[in-house]
C-alpha cells in the first residue's frame, strides 16, 4: 500500500486543491450550523441584513432609510444573485454561491501558475492556506465575489489591459476597493487603455442603476456618518484609554459595533486624514517611479489597498480576504518585492480570526485578552504597511532603487531577466 501511494506521486497543485476542498468542506459544514464555529454566530448579515436588503432590492428600489446599506450600486446585483437559485433558501444560496467565488479565484490562479514561465505556485498557496486561515467568514460575507473579480481583474490587467479596467471598474461598483488595482498600472497605453476602461464601466454601471432604481447613491451619506469601530486602528486607543478611565460604550451603530464616547469623532477624523495621507503618498509615487518589473502593478495593487484597509474607520474581519487574495496575485511573480508585507499579512489575517468571531466579547469590553488580539492584529497591518511602501518604493523609485534599499532583494534585478515580450509589456509607452 506504500508502495502504491509512493507511485501515486501528487503534484503541488494536487496537494493545493486537496487543501482547498478540505478546509472549504470544513467552511461549508460551519456556515450551514452543522458544526459550530466558536464564538460569535457567524451567517448573521446574510440570514438577517443582506436578506432583508434582498427583499427591497427586490422590489426595484434601493434601501434609501436603511443605514446599514453603505455600498456602491452594483452591490444589489451581489445581493439580489442568490434569487437565481430559488430551489434553495436565500442564505443558502448565498453560501453555495460565495464557495462559487472561491472556486474561481482558486482556478484562476491554478491557470496562471500554469500559463506562467516557471509554473509557481505560491499565489495559489497564499490563497488557499491565506482563506484558511481567514476562516468561514470567507463565507459569511460578500466580499469573495468581489476580490474574484478584483483577482481576475489584476491578472488580466498587463496582457489586456482593456479587460483588466472593465473588471476593476465593475469591482468598484461592487465594494469601491478594486478600484485602488489601477494605481500601478505602467505609464502609457496601459494606463489610458485601463484607467478609461474602468471609468466608462462605472459610468455605464452608475447610469444604468440610476435610472432604474432610485436612490442608488445613498450609500454615499451612510459611509460618510461612520465612526470608529471596534477592530479599527483608531480603537486600539479607546481599547486601552478604557482601562485609565476613559467611560466611553461599544455598541451597534451604522451596521458595526462602534465606540461612542468623549473623542471618538477627533479620532475618526484623524483616521480620515491618515487615509488622505496614504493617498497623497500613493499619487507621489505614481509620479516618482520610474523602474516598474513585471510585478509592479501587482505590488502596488496590494500597497494601496492595504494602506487603506490600516488607516480605515473600519476594519471589518472581511477586509482580510481581499488582501488574501491581492497578496496571492504578487505571490505569482518571483519579482514581487512585497513578500514580508504579505507574510505579515498573513499574521494579521490568523489573528483576525481570533479576534472575530471567537474572541469577540473580549474586544467589545476591552478586556485584556482582546486588547493583546487587537494590538497585536493592528500592529501587523501596520508593520505590513510601512514594510510594503518602503520595499514598492525603493524598487521603483530611480535613487533610491539605485542603492538597493530594499535588503536582499535588489530593485534593478527584475528588470534584467525580463522576457522580450514582457519588456513590451511593462514599458509600453504608446
Amino acid at each position: 500500500m506504500i508502495q502504491i501511494v509512493t507511485n501515486t506521486h501528487i503534484s503541488g497543485r494536487g496537494w493545493a486543491v486537496l487543501t482547498w476542498v478540505v478546509t472549504r468542506a470544513a467552511f461549508l459544514l460551519f456556515v450551514f450550523e452543522l458544526i459550530h464555529f466558536p464564538g460569535q454566530y457567524i451567517a448573521h448579515d446574510v440570514s438577517s441584513v443582506y436578506h432583508r436588503w434582498y427583499g427591497v432590492l427586490s422590489t426595484g428600489r434601493f434601501p434609501l432609510h436603511d443605514v446599514t446599506w453603505q455600498y456602491p450600486p452594483g452591490a444589489a446585483l451581489v445581493i439580489l444573485a442568490p434569487g437565481l437559485l430559488p430551489f434553495l433558501s436565500y442564505t443558502a444560496a448565498f453560501f453555495w454561491l460565495a464557495f462559487l467565488a472561491d472556486a474561481v479565484i482558486l482556478a484562476v490562479l491554478l491557470r496562471d501558475s500554469r500559463v506562467r514561465r516557471g509554473g509557481r505556485m505560491a499565489g495559489v498557496w497564499v490563497w488557499v492556506g491565506g482563506g484558511a486561515l481567514l476562516g468561514p467568514i470567507i463565507y459569511a460575507r460578500y466580499d469573495v465575489m468581489v476580490t474574484a473579480v478584483a483577482v481576475a481583474g489584476l491578472l488580466l490587467l498587463p496582457r489586456r489591459p482593456k479587460a483588466g479596467g472593465v473588471l476593476a471598474g465593475v469591482g468598484a461598483m461592487l465594494k469601491v476597493w478594486p478600484l485602488l488595482l489601477l494605481i500601478g498600472t505602467p505609464r502609457g497605453r496601459t494606463t489610458r487603455r485601463s484607467w478609461i476602461s474602468a471609468a466608462v464601466t462605472m459610468a455605464v454601471i452608475a447610469l444604468a442603476f440610476h435610472l432604474a432604481m432610485p436612490g442608488s447613491l445613498s450609500f454615499l451619506t451612510f459611509q460618510r456618518d461612520r465612526g470608529t469601530e471596534v477592530e479599527s486602528l483608531g480603537a486600539t486607543v479607546f481599547h486601552i484609554a478604557r482601562h485609565f478611565g476613559w467611560h466611553g460604550t461599544a455598541r451597534m451603530h451604522y451596521g458595526s459595533v462602534e465606540f461612542i464616547g468623549p473623542h471618538v469623532h477627533l479620532v475618526s477624523t484623524a483616521a480620515m486624514v491618515l487615509s488622505l495621507l496614504a493617498f497623497a503618498w500613493l499619487l507621489l509615487w505614481r509620479v516618482r517611479a520610474r523602474s516598474y518589473s513585471v510585478a509592479t502593478p501587482f505590488d502596488a495593487a496590494f500597497t494601496a489597498v492595504l494602506v487603506f484597509t490600516t488607516t480605515s474607520r473600519v476594519i471589518s474581519p472581511q477586509y482580510m480576504v481581499w488582501l488574501v487574495g491581492i497578496g496571492a496575485v504578487c505571490m505569482t511573480l518571483r519579482e514581487s518585492v512585497v513578500r514580508r508585507p504579505v507574510a505579515l499579512m498573513l499574521g494579521a489575517t490568523l489573528f483576525t480570526t481570533l479576534e472575530f468571531p471567537i474572541f469577540f466579547e473580549d474586544i467589545a469590553h476591552s478586556d485584556k485578552l482582546g486588547v493583546a488580539l487587537i494590538v497585536t492584529r493592528n500592529g501587523l497591518l501596520v508593520l505590513a504597511s510601512l514594510s510594503a511602501c518602503r520595499r514598492l518604493w525603493a524598487a521603483t523609485v530611480p535613487r533610491r532603487a539605485a542603492r538597493g534599499a530594499v535588503e536582499g532583494e535588489p530593485a534593478d534585478a527584475p528588470a534584467a531577466v525580463l522576457t522580450r515580450a514582457e519588456r513590451v509589456g511593462v514599458h509600453d509607452k504608446g
